[in-house]
């Protein structure tokens, strides 16, 4: 197994408890550089899994405000699920007591969604394959995501566009990977990813996002200290203002 130095899961705490400024300095020591807001459209939806969606969420949103000049209003970063077959009558939710479209049964991952200018795609796949930790294991060491003391389907490592391997912007995805991953076609309900160094790529055409609940948005992990009130509170805010909707499942996992 892998080392277990942040044991603690984010499955396991929901059950229990019911850059720089020249530019932005990723995970594994990537510099991208600012940019002020782009004037290109931002006509590109992406998703991207690896582990659980809250640190991934966060991520991005930090790369929408450097690299983009986006306010916390304007973000677009959503976490959700996606790479599944299947819905309960339209609706994917997280796990709940009531079993209402659980979105581990219905072969989904957990996943961030947002929409970006098309030429800012290496930026943000190469956010993405910079979340990827290096552990040091008995006989070499292994590329995995940050938490892999979550494990199942829910999350495996995935990332959508349109049109998946057959994009034409889906070169800008493997120049950013760099041959760190494997880029496999996705066909949906993929199992676990976790010690086979792949990442699915799925045809977002065919295998849609579905928004997590708006108790998932804006989320603390577990995996370091708290995020802050200020990004909590873009949640309510967001709510608030109608840009935040409910998605029709339990707002909860005891409800």
């Amino acid at each position: 197994p892998l080392p277990a130095a942040r044991a603690l899961s984010r499955r396991g705490a929901i059950a229990t408890s019911l850059a720089a400024p020249a530019g932005l300095l990723l995970a594994g020591g990537t510099c991208v550089a600012r940019a002020e807001p782009a004037d290109e459209p931002a006509s590109l939806p992406v998703y991207f899994g690896c582990g659980c969606f809250w640190h991934v969420q966060h991520e991005f949103v930090e790369l929408e405000r450097s690299l983009l000049g986006r306010s916390d209003m304007d973000l677009t970063a959503r976490a959700g699920y996606a790479g599944g077959t299947r819905t309960g009558n339209g609706k994917v939710c997280y796990h709940n007591v009531r079993g209402v479209a659980d979105y581990g049964r219905l072969g989904h991952a957990e996943a961030v969604a947002l929409r970006i200018p098309p030429s800012k795609l290496e930026d943000f796949a190469r956010l993405y394959f910079s979340l990827f930790v290096t552990y040091n294991l008995p006989g070499g060491s292994v590329l995995e995501r940050n938490d892999p003391q979550d494990q199942g389907p829910e999350y495996r490592s995935l990332l959508g566009l349109p049109g998946g391997v057959r994009s034409p912007l889906y070169p800008a995805v493997e120049a950013a990977a760099k041959g760190k991953m494997k880029l496999v076609e996705g066909k949906g309900d993929e199992p676990d990813t976790l010690l086979r160094r792949t990442v699915y790529v799925m045809d977002s055409d065919d295998f849609p996002f579905y928004p997590a609940e708006v108790y998932h948005q804006f989320h603390n992990d577990f995996q370091g200290p708290p995020y802050g009130k200020a990004y909590n509170q873009i949640r309510t805010r967001m709510a608030e203002a109608g840009t935040l909707k409910p998605t029709g499942c339990p707002e909860g996992p005891l409800f």
